[in-house]
């Protein structure tokens, strides 16, 4: 999008604002500005007027005129086929240094002198307009004669190309970026008034009519002229070249200037193309084609409503009447229909399918008063449209969604002006909270996301405070994962303790259940159509599986099973809940060299320590099962702090003996209860540790509780662990026992001396003695 300072000045006031300060604001608002050109008029080089205009006597394509410059008159060999008297043109006088690096000198031409030289725009380092040279008027403003050109503000212009991405099609004209400088530096568009007196003027009804199909999802608007004298003013044939645009006529000439201007697609249509032979009045007929494209017909296609114009409709006489007609159809109805149906396209089908600008009258008053006034041509009264139905997008958006999303407080009436000068609608707005009308030249603007952006852009980025970027994430790890990640854990522990995972139906043979002593589910709960008669009810235990897949084991010549299993049970009630069970049968180890091939059985100490490996610390106390499972006298519940957790015993040899198996010892704890929390560091004293001894005398019926009890009531700090090493009985006894206790003893403050481990060790002594009646061995 090519536009130039001047031009824009026509829509917005751009008083006090350098082109450096224009520029870097079109880049702030999103209007990437790809190229800007300043016009620089060499020194020297000024405003003349041809007095008088005569052919050269000895060359025909010369002619000697007398050119008035203000100061003087001066006589100038012009070989331009336009020049004559009468014209206003640009001189380069004696001295004057051109863009090529030309320097005007007075020379003698044919024999006749030449002072200076009358220039076309190509010579003054302007696009050609036209051949020859240039025809000035006052379309450049006003002038004195022998005044510097560079002086004048279309001269002395700077022209900015813009890039526009793909859906800011609204700004595909002059006074599109105009509404965006609006907004930027909140200064009002300029109110551009038209000559609209429709008296004494030939209604257009008397020559034209307009007829449809069906609704085709367009706007036209259609008025006649009776064009007389058209002459294009020199302002718009330079800015014409600037945009590097040509049309092959003066009326297509205007509508490209006022297409461009406003935003609005202009195009003009030879009257008579419409007209039955014999008939002044014309017919223009909607319809849509094959390809579902809209189409204005007559006898035949006069063009493609928003792609192309066909050559036979288009104005190719310089008097006559002229239909100008303005039309409108949404970006994505035609886009679509394109990449559905590709059909050869004319110059504005870019502008049609980037989105224009849909208020037609606009650009129609525009086109009717250039035309009005450059000629002598007179405008039919009225107008001829057809509209579609349309009601503008609401977005609402609350001032703290604005903020939030922004990152910043933006003050409320600077929001309002800046969506008001945008051409947005915010009467229906309330309190803390935009109710936006989003205009149909806004086709870009979808949700509350789109005009937060556009809030944004005007503010300007850099206006913004920066902050500290905070990434939050809702933590997506849910329950669910940390149960799976708890049990996976658990899994690894047991294979890495040598375990291999067992693994097995929820379902089990009733009989058996019930033979062991184990709970089954209540009768109206049982399974309905059971798998096979062994597995006819939903497990209550993982023993019974882990038996029976050991004893598969053994009978497979296997003389150590290691086997274990985390999986539900089902209560009585069908209430689910989740179970660890590990089994050891048979020998501790393989057979090797270093037992001599006759490795020792599995016993129980052994198995509390491979169970100690995967769960971690834990206590025993005296425990009777309500299964009949379990040895009677080894039998013990896990205790981890003082929570039971789970049992551990060894199979009764007559179980044993039923399913074929060596020594077996087992164990089954509630998953749920086993530790998963984070592992706490704790400070560990550099400082040596002593280890002391106590072997007391206790009754055979007194249980361990009871004294670790009252050792743990009468502990000293420096007292870090204690454990039973030894128990003793003999005849010399009677009914006492004898129990070794290892202490271990450390400071976090110095190496403990006798003493202190002596101190230590009394008041345990005379706690035990006091509480207990125990004593020393």
């Amino acid at each position: 999008m090519i536009v130039t300072r001047s031009w824009l000045n026509e829509w917005i006031d751009l008083k006090g604002i350098t082109t450096d300060n224009l520029v870097k604001t079109l880049n702030s608002i999103g209007l990437e500005v790809d190229r800007v050109h300043h016009y620089k008029v060499p020194e020297k080089i000024v405003f003349g007027r041809v007095l008088e205009c005569e052919k050269h006597p000895d060359a025909d394509k010369l002619n000697i005129c007398k050119v008035d410059i203000g100061s003087s008159t001066r006589q100038i060999v012009c070989g331009a086929s336009n020049v004559r008297a009468g014209l206003n043109v640009v001189v380069a006088t004696i001295g004057a240094e051109m863009p090529n690096g030309l320097i005007i000198k007075p020379v003698v031409l044919r024999g006749i002198d030449s002072e200076g030289m009358i220039c076309s725009a190509g010579e003054i380092g302007f696009e050609n307009i036209q051949d020859g040279i240039m025809e000035l008027d006052e379309s450049i403003g006003g002038y004195t004669l022998g005044q510097e050109v560079s002086e004048n503000n279309i001269f002395g212009d700077d022209l900015i190309e813009i890039e526009l991405t793909a859906n800011r099609g609204d700004c595909l004209s002059i006074r599109g970026i105009a509404r965006d400088l609006s907004a930027a530096y909140d200064r009002p568009l300029k109110e551009v008034t038209f000559n609209e007196n429709e008296d004494r003027r030939i209604g257009i009804g008397r020559i034209l009519s307009l007829s449809h199909e069906k609704d085709l999802n367009i706007n036209l608007r259609y008025k006649a002229v009776d064009l007389k004298n058209l002459i294009i003013p020199f302002v718009i044939k330079l800015r014409l070249s600037q945009i590097e645009e040509k049309r092959d006529t003066d009326i297509e000439s205007i509508m490209l200037y006022a297409t461009h201007s406003s935003g609005v697609i202009l195009k003009a249509y030879n009257y008579g193309f419409f007209c039955a032979k014999n008939d002044t009045m014309a017919k223009i007929v909607l319809s849509e084609d094959k390809h579902g494209y809209a189409c204005i017909m007559s006898k035949e296609k006069a063009s493609t409503i928003g792609i192309i114009q066909e050559d036979a409709s288009k104005v190719t006489y310089v008097e006559g009447t002229v239909l100008i007609e303005a039309s409108y159809i949404p970006p994505d109805i035609i886009s679509k229909k394109m990449a559905i149906s590709k059909i050869p396209s004319g110059p504005l089908y870019y502008r049609t399918s980037r989105g224009s600008e849909p208020e037609l009258n606009l650009g129609l008053s525009f086109c009717l008063d250039l035309i009005e006034s450059n000629s002598n041509s007179a405008i039919f009264g009225g107008n001829i449209e057809l509209c579609d139905s349309y009601e503008n997008k609401i977005v609402s958006v609350s001032k703290q969604e604005i903020d939030e999303i922004i990152g910043a407080s933006i003050d409320k009436v600077k929001i309002n002006k800046i969506l008001k000068n945008l051409g947005f609608n915010t009467a229906k707005s309330h309190a803390d909270h935009f109710v936006i009308s989003v205009p149909r030249f806004r086709h870009d603007i979808i949700n509350k996301q789109d005009i937060i952006e556009e809030i944004v852009r005007l503010v300007g980025i850099d206006n913004i405070p920066s902050k500290p970027f905070m990434f939050k994430e809702e933590n997506k790890l849910k329950d669910d994962y940390f149960e799976y990640k708890k049990r996976r854990t658990y899994r690894h522990r047991a294979a890495q303790s040598g375990f291999f995972e067992s693994v097995h139906f929820v379902f089990d043979e009733k009989k058996v259940l019930q033979k062991y002593g184990f709970d089954t589910l209540n009768e109206e709960l049982e399974l309905l159509n059971p798998i096979v008669n062994t597995l006819d009810t939903l497990r209550s235990t993982l023993m019974t599986g882990l038996l029976k897949a050991a004893s598969g084991n053994v009978n497979n010549g296997y003389s150590s099973v290691k086997l274990f299993e985390v999986g539900s049970v089902f209560n009585a009630s069908r209430e689910e809940s989740l179970k660890m069970a590990m089994l050891f049968c048979g020998n501790k180890e393989s057979e090797s060299l270093s037992n001599s091939g006759k490795p020792q059985k599995i016993d129980f100490a052994f198995f509390t320590q491979k169970i100690a490996d995967i769960i971690g610390e834990f206590e025993l106390r005296t425990h009777t099962t309500k299964h009949s499972l379990s040895h009677p006298f080894q039998c013990a519940e896990i205790l981890i702090g003082d929570e039971a957790v789970g049992e551990l015993f060894r199979v009764h040899p007559s179980v044993q003996d039923s399913y074929n198996l060596d020594i077996t010892i087992m164990c089954e704890i509630d998953f749920t209860k086993l530790p998963d929390s984070l592992k706490v560091a704790k400070n560990v004293s550099k400082y040596q540790a002593s280890f002391r001894d106590l072997s007391i005398v206790m009754p055979q019926e007194m249980s361990y509780d009871r004294v670790k009890g009252v050792i743990e009531k009468n502990a000293s700090n420096e007292l870090i662990h204690f454990y039973p090493v030894d128990r003793y009985a003999d005849e010399s006894l009677g009914e006492n026992v004898s129990l070794s206790i290892r202490f271990m003893l450390q400071s976090d403050e110095k190496t403990l001396q006798e003493e202190d481990i002596t101190s230590s060790m009394d008041a345990i002594l005379n706690a035990l003695k006091n509480e207990l009646g125990i004593t020393l061995r």
